[in-house]
């Protein structure tokens, strides 16, 4: 009797360590993914900040040549505000999107007025503030691949059965708002 016992003992410990251990991995693969799209929402994040740290110092550099042009700065400072008192991805996003509008239209003064354009100080914050564009998209990409990555995971039949003992749940892709697709018209 107990050589028949022990076969089935050890098929069933067997089966228990493969069943453990493909538990432990699918959890784990949730787990770092959310977390991958955390990583990346706080990489743009970091970026944003930059920019945001910036545009105080863009401003003041060019409020000294174009004064008159005062809606621009308070329009560029309250959305600023604006992404900062955000509480959610989307309304940061949002936030940012308003922010780039008003950035466009603030580094056209450059072709507006001349002496702005020859300033060294504008120069600077215009090639920091454009590098950091770059950041921003770079990190947008990445972001976007992570949540690619984890909802494409967490939709596939296993990922599911594994996203819902976790708790993660879809995550929302940094998307450009519509308004932002159009083509800027560039007026003097």
């Amino acid at each position: 009797m107990m050589k028949k016992i022990l076969p089935v003992i050890a098929i069933v410990v067997f089966l228990g360590i493969i069943f453990g251990v493909w538990y432990v991995k699918g959890y784990n693969k949730v787990v770092s993914l959310n977390e991958g799209v955390k990583n990346a929402w706080s990489q743009v994040d970091t970026q944003l900040k930059r920019r945001y740290d910036l545009i105080p110092n863009l401003v003041e550099t060019v409020k000294g040549y174009a004064t008159h042009e005062k809606e621009v700065f308070e329009k560029l400072a309250e959305a600023r505000k604006g992404y900062f008192s955000a509480g959610t991805i989307e309304d940061k996003t949002k936030a940012a999107t308003q922010v780039e509008g008003f950035l466009s239209r603030l580094l056209m003064f450059q072709e507006t007025y001349p002496n702005l354009k020859a300033n060294e100080s504008f120069l600077k914050l215009q090639d920091t503030l454009e590098g950091t564009e770059n950041r921003i998209a770079v990190e947008r990409k990445r972001y976007n691949d992570a949540v690619k990555e984890c909802n494409t995971y967490i939709k596939s039949f296993y990922g599911s059965f594994f996203a819902s003992r976790v708790g993660v749940t879809e995550a929302k892709y940094f998307e450009v708002a519509e308004v932002e697709k159009e083509t800027p018209k560039v007026k003097f």
